[in-house]
């Protein structure tokens, strides 16, 4: 049996000239529907619920103000899913509704329980079809793209691949519609995932969606790290969703790490909110990058933000560049005074263990 997560953008949920709205999804649930009656089982992760709004609405614009963008998502939201309804039950099943903000994810229980939720679902042979709150969300609750939210999914339920369904053909080397010498590529191993990524080589969009390539180069890193294939793929062409189902190399492939850090790392590692900062030397920064060590608090020179034991902060080099999330095991207070030379100093006390640390 597998278990997949395909992700749906808004470029392609609002049709075109050729292909409606209703028609796209259509084609769609009659492709999930195929890979499931196979004994496979799905979930959707879609975004189009502003765009859809704006579309009801006749508006010609995507609105920039968040209170717009929350009332236009709240009435593309209720025809969206109409829509699913409709025609999931016309093929004979039942979905279910889950939105999601970065709150149901950035604890260890909710993230559980998001996961618990999601299996037992599938359980029931129900699909379920995944979006970001966005008539509720603000700012700072929102993770701003579906395509991080779906490699966050694919996690949760420990999936075997993230199906990105975009605008674009493959990944290309240079944004193809201003460089004619763009190529594809066509497979990515971990390491020069890495390396596009942080060159940051294409950021090339449209007007409707949030997203772009690079939250799709981010969500790929979340999903490979985990062990989690990620496939991207023209959405375009009804017939491409098909033939990936059936193994066929089509788009990018995004190959895993060979050693994947797990669940619970890639849940600290993506999802956990953090409310402090701790500052390594160099020699703490080597020992937990290259010996997987705990942070004690002898490598530690800097300590921001407030924050008590049990809760997480991020974790940097004199640099200020991220290296590592943690859980703490000792508060904020505490390595402020002996920081400040207040509190005698033993060597071997640990401030992230590293059981519950992760690379970022």
């Amino acid at each position: 049996m597998k278990k997949w997560v395909v992700k749906i953008g808004t470029s392609i949920l609002r049709g075109n000239e050729d292909q409606s709205t209703e028609q796209v999804i259509e084609s769609l649930c009659k492709s999930l529907t195929s890979f499931i009656f196979k004994g496979n089982k799905v979930i959707l992760v879609t975004s189009g619920a502003v765009g859809l709004g704006c579309k009801k609405l006749n508006l010609n614009t995507r609105p920039k103000e968040l209170s717009a963008l929350q009332a236009v998502a709240a009435v593309g939201q209720v025809n969206l899913m109409t829509l699913y309804e409709k025609t999931m039950k016309k093929l004979g099943h039942n979905i279910a509704q889950i939105l999601i903000t970065k709150t149901d994810f950035d604890s260890r229980e909710s993230f559980n329980n998001a996961s618990k939720t999601f299996q037992k679902l599938i359980d029931l042979n129900v699909i379920p079809i995944v979006n970001e709150n966005d008539s509720i969300a603000n700012e700072e609750l929102k993770y701003g793209d579906n395509d991080t939210l779906s490699a966050l999914v694919a996690l949760a339920i420990n999936a075997n691949k993230l199906i990105l369904l975009t605008d674009i053909e493959n990944l290309y080397s240079k944004d193809p519609r201003n460089n004619e010498d763009a190529h594809p590529i066509k497979e990515v191993n971990s390491n020069q995932l890495k390396i596009i990524k942080d060159k940051n080589i294409q950021n090339y969009n449209n007007e409707w969606g949030t997203g772009g390539i690079t939250t799709k180069l981010i969500a790929a890193e979340i999903a490979t790290k985990g062990g989690v294939e990620v496939q991207l793929a023209d959405g375009r062409n009804e017939n491409n969703l098909i033939n990936i189902f059936n193994e066929k190399k089509i788009g990018t492939i995004f190959h895993p790490v060979d050693k994947p850090v797990g669940n619970k790392k890639s849940w600290l590692s993506h999802a956990i909110k953090t409310v402090g900062q701790i500052t390594l030397d160099e020699g703490a920064c080597l020992a937990i990058e290259q010996k997987g060590a705990s942070l004690l608090v002898v490598g530690v020179k800097e300590v921001e933000g407030d924050f008590t034991v049990n809760q997480a902060v991020r974790i940097v080099n004199t640099n200020k560049k991220e290296v590592a999330k943690g859980i703490t095991s000792m508060s904020s207070d505490s390595l402020k005074r002996i920081l400040n030379k207040k509190e005698n100093i033993n060597s071997s006390m640990i401030v992230v263990h590293r059981d519950v640390l992760a690379l970022t």
